[in-house]
């Protein structure tokens, strides 16, 4: 291993220190530590000022928004069409809510969800589709709209990804019925662990905030069998701080995105995503998809930034379709998912993050040519 300095695949945005120290504090003496406290209530009406979506509710992480809506919409039995092409907690929630997963292909350009394939995998057993707006890229997710209210499907959109992302300024996160933010350190946004469920009324959330509290509408009614996944005033005042941040690391992270885009421009048998006309990205992360005309494998690239302290990521690799819980659903079968095996295969996450310097910069580009 190279004796030079370790360089990660993200490092997470963290608040300033003496803000973050004066919160504590105040907590402290607030002596209300979780339970929809003051910094809870405030980092929902910040999140809501920011993202442009008044239906926000917080949650512990992000992948219990995902398990929750479902029970929101009240989807108990039947399929969902989903995409194999994300991280296993998309499916894992489809799962946890005794529903079956049915992978359809993925766009080739995105790597989101092909909405031209999602129409001949319906059956009268499908009840939902759940995207993924992967890498911080918008789903077509006019396609898919009509798809849904032409077989009256729900939309579940995992936008674990795509904080603060517009489409002609208005949220992503308007899209579908229902939207799920993580707030994961690896994010471009987080609250050390965290996660958000957007939706569309007051009477929606509600049911949601009900949800997550043990299904409790008063001291001493259950109305529903919910589960605890509130946030705590900790992350809460955490997130609030870096939330005035956000911004500034969201244009870091198009500095960072820009060097690497010029220097692979004529890299033979490398590929980048491009920025979209009328989108505002947030540049959650920087793949690269590697083909046979490049001077190594994607896998010999990966193990050599290794060995120079460089931490990539082949994200997402293997297919959530490949894992032992789903490998054996007949929508699993690798060659009916030819465009997503092929991304998978070829994919690799460069280091990138808020704070990422220069010289580093450099360092990753030169390994990368060789």
């Amino acid at each position: 291993m190279s004796e030079e300095s370790k360089i990660t695949v993200t490092s997470p945005l963290l608040p300033d220190l003496k803000e973050f120290e004066k919160c504590l504090e105040d907590i402290w003496n607030r002596k209300w530590l979780t339970n929809n406290g003051y910094y809870h209530q405030e980092l929902e009406k910040a999140l809501a000022d920011y993202l442009g979506t008044p239906y926000i509710s917080l949650f512990t992480n992000g992948t219990l928004p995902l398990i929750a809506a479902f029970q929101v919409l009240g989807l108990d039995s039947g399929e969902v069409i989903t995409t194999p092409y994300s991280f296993v907690a998309t499916t894992h929630s489809i799962w946890w809510n005794r529903l079956t997963p049915v992978f359809v292909d993925v766009d080739p350009v995105t790597g989101n969800i092909d909405p031209d394939k999602i129409e001949t995998a319906i059956t009268e057993k499908t009840v939902a589709i759940m995207p993924v707006h992967v890498y911080g890229t918008p789903c077509d997710t006019d396609k898919i709209q009509k798809i849904a209210d032409k077989h009256s499907l729900k939309v579940i959109y995992d936008a674990a990804h795509a904080f603060g992302v517009k489409v002609k300024g208005k949220s992503i996160l308007e899209a579908g019925d229902i939207s799920t933010l993580s707030f994961h350190a690896t994010k471009v946004y987080n609250t050390v662990e965290g996660g958000a469920l957007i939706c569309h009324s007051a009477e929606m959330k509600k049911k949601v905030d009900n949800l997550k509290n043990f299904g409790l509408s008063s001291e001493i009614t259950v109305d529903a069998a919910g589960i605890n996944s509130k946030m705590d005033e900790i992350r809460s005042a955490y997130g609030l701080i870096n939330l005035k941040n956000v911004d500034g690391a969201i244009e870091d992270r198009k500095r960072i995105v820009n060097k690497y885009r010029a220097a692979f421009k004529d890299l033979k048998g490398i590929r980048c995503l491009s920025d979209i006309d009328g989108v505002r990205h947030n540049y959650a992360y920087f793949p690269i998809f590697i083909s046979s005309e490049f001077r190594c494998s994607r896998d010999a690239l990966f193990e050599e930034l290794k060995e120079h302290n460089i931490l990539g990521r082949r994200y997402f690799y293997p297919l959530i379709s490949e894992f032992t819980p789903y490998k054996d659903y007949p929508s699993a079968n690798k060659n009916n998912l030819p465009v997503a095996a092929m991304l998978a295969d070829s994919v690799l996450c460069l280091p990138i993050y808020a704070g990422l310097k220069d010289e580093e910069l450099e360092r990753i580009i030169k390994v990368v040519k060789g």
